[in-house]
């Protein structure tokens, strides 16, 4: 999908970066349909693969976490704002009809509409570090309480670890957060003790408890929400079950449900849960960048489901590779078809800003990348995969770099943002060789007009090759070009890794488990964890170490695990250990 550029007031400069985060997906007259956060608009698509963008008028786009849910023959839209009444929006058809508004009564943030079988609506929000998730039931003629609000989840970090804030639930010492405070403070004229003190919380290590969904399986409520905060790589959706739409709720055994800490891109919390066409459940959720903004955010999509004992699971073991989505009844589980080949392998390069090397391009961190040394058309990365490979996909994913330029004329900034909804346009060409001297040609996308920083190109038949190019011909703004992943896939002849042998777990904390192995040739790592053996529902995708510490423990739950190795060839399961 495209993402638009957010362009930000950041103490008197423009800063530009992407975002897309929040998302609501829902099944609507036979179509999918997106709603990110700050699109500007909504996605449509017919198979979860191909997305076309419409824009949105009349309901506001400025509003973060906008929530779509069908209810009756009605598309119904709302979105966050905490300082002013918050309305509902209405459609029957939101690509060819306007939404009618229903206004509303009282400011909510991230919001989630539910309907349950019997025609009652539900209401749910919430979006804090001091104050909790609420729900009401609403009148569906006018949308207005029927009722007080009840109070239905807050944060539990001493038992939750995994709503711990920071990265990897490093929390935040007192001297960072006093800093966070100053820094912010000094934007603030004649800051009072009182403001203070509300920064203190608003930075401190209390965990956000935010982003609402609501869905019904055999008779069961599943409230899910997000902690602990959207920047992090440990931002995640937990679920609460009940008997009753507004409670009382209890923890699920399996929490969080979505926790992608590890890999590529991490993150995967605020979003929602769908059923397809064909019975599958899907997640989408918010990944994390962070490097530009604090909310530079893109969308991930997940194959879930509920087990047997109806534990509600998210499959994101592999979740930021190559996933065949097909139009039929899937297994959520089934193992990626083709291997990552590109991970550490050496990068060249046309020219390189300092500190911006092209190895950058192939550490699998979204957050670093290659850049050029100069904005002029033409500048290329290449990876050398060091022996012919058989290629199925390549992925290139183009990175932002403290771009900062004027306001474009006649715009106009909303609270300190302005969504540039301008047609930029991506341009590239890929080239494979199998010498490095002759090239030919892979993808041509030198005359596009999409505008895709995350390009995903599925090869036609395997081809073999071992150096894979991209030129690249132009970006918006005309900045300097920024590859953050030029990652490739496929598959490599030669054997699977072997078992992973020496398993160590030590439990640090009651939060905590530290899980080591020995050393050997795989390419990485899957660590999985669950509260029973065959409910290895977590994972933490691991490079370049044999080790790593779970500090997303649940407090007196049992735990095993499981360390799984891959490489080139494929996928190699470990055997599972009680751990706690």
């Amino acid at each position: 999908m495209e993402y638009k550029y957010q362009l930000t007031d950041e103490s008197g400069k423009i800063i530009a970066h992407r975002e897309g985060a929040d998302p609501s997906l829902v099944l609507f007259h036979g179509k999918y349909y997106l709603f990110p956060s700050m699109t500007a608009g909504f996605l449509v698509s017919d198979n979860l693969t191909g997305w076309s963008f419409h824009s949105l008028e009349h309901v506001p786009i400025y509003d973060y976490a906008p929530d779509v849910r069908v209810i009756g023959e009605y598309l119904y839209f709302s979105a966050s704002n905490k300082s002013r009444v918050c309305s509902f929006y209405r459609t029957k058809d939101p690509i060819h009809e306007g939404f009618e508004e229903i206004k509303g009564t009282f400011p909510f943030w991230d919001p989630n509409l539910f309907m349950d079988d019997d025609g009652r609506i539900y209401f749910y929000w919430g979006c804090s570090n001091l104050t909790p998730i609420y729900g009401v039931e609403l009148n569906p003629e006018n949308m207005k309480l029927k009722s007080e609000p009840q109070e239905l989840i807050f944060g539990q970090p001493v038992v939750h670890g995994y709503e711990r804030v920071g990265e990897n639930h490093m929390a935040k010492t007192p001297e960072q957060i006093e800093e966070l405070v100053v820094s912010y403070g000094s934007m603030i004229p004649d800051l009072k003790e009182e403001q203070m003190n509300a920064l203190r919380i608003k930075f401190g290590n209390a965990p956000y408890i935010e982003g609402a969904w609501m869905d019904k399986h055999d008779g069961k409520y599943y409230l899910q929400y997000a902690s602990p905060a959207t920047e992090n790589n440990i931002y995640s959706d937990g679920v609460y079950i009940s008997d009753q739409p507004l409670g009382p709720f209890t923890l699920a055994a399996n929490n969080p449900f979505s926790y992608k800490p590890g890999g590529f891109i991490p993150g995967a919390g605020h979003g929602s849960t769908m059923k397809d066409k064909y019975g599958n459940l899907w997640h989408a959720s918010t990944m994390r960048i962070s490097v530009n903004h604090i909310f530079e955010r893109r969308v991930g999509l997940w194959p879930a489901g509920f087990d047997a004992d109806g534990e509600l699971f998210c499959n994101q073991r592999y979740g930021d590779w190559p996933y065949s989505i097909e139009q039929t009844a899937m297994d959520p589980w089934k193992a990626p078809e083709w291997m990552l080949l590109s991970y550490g392998k050496p990068a060249n390069a046309s020219s390189c800003a300092a500190g911006y090397e092209a190895s950058l391009a192939t550490n699998e961190n979204v957050q670093t990348w290659w850049k050029a040394a100069s904005s002029t058309p033409g500048q290329w990365l290449e990876v050398d995969l060091q022996q012919p490979c058989g290629i199925a996909a390549i992925q290139i994913n183009f990175a932002d770099d403290q771009l900062e330029f004027p306001l474009p004329a006649g715009s106009v900034m909303h609270k300190g943002r302005f969504i540039d909804e301008t047609r930029q346009c991506t341009r590239w060409v890929l080239e494979g060789s199998l010498d490095g001297e002759t090239y030919f040609m892979l993808t041509d996308k030198s005359e596009a007009d999409s505008d895709l920083p995350h390009d995903f190109i599925i090869l036609e038949g395997e081809v073999k090759a071992r150096y894979i190019r991209c030129t690249v011909r132009k970006l918006p703004y005309n900045q300097q070009a920024c590859i953050s992943g030029l990652r490739i896939f496929g598959i490599s002849a030669g054997e699977l890794p072997g078992e992973v042998s020496g398993v160590r777990t030590e439990l640090l904390s009651k939060l905590d488990l530290s899980v080591s192995w020995d050393r050997d040739y795989a390419v990485g790592y899957n660590v999985l964890w669950g509260f029973a053996p065959d409910k290895l529902y977590h994972s933490y995708m691991v490079l370049g170490s044999h080790q790593v510490t779970i500090k997303a423990l649940i407090q007196g739950q049992p735990v095993y695990v499981r360390v799984d190795a891959f490489n080139e060839s494929g996928i190699t399961e470990g055997v599972v250990k009680q751990a706690v």
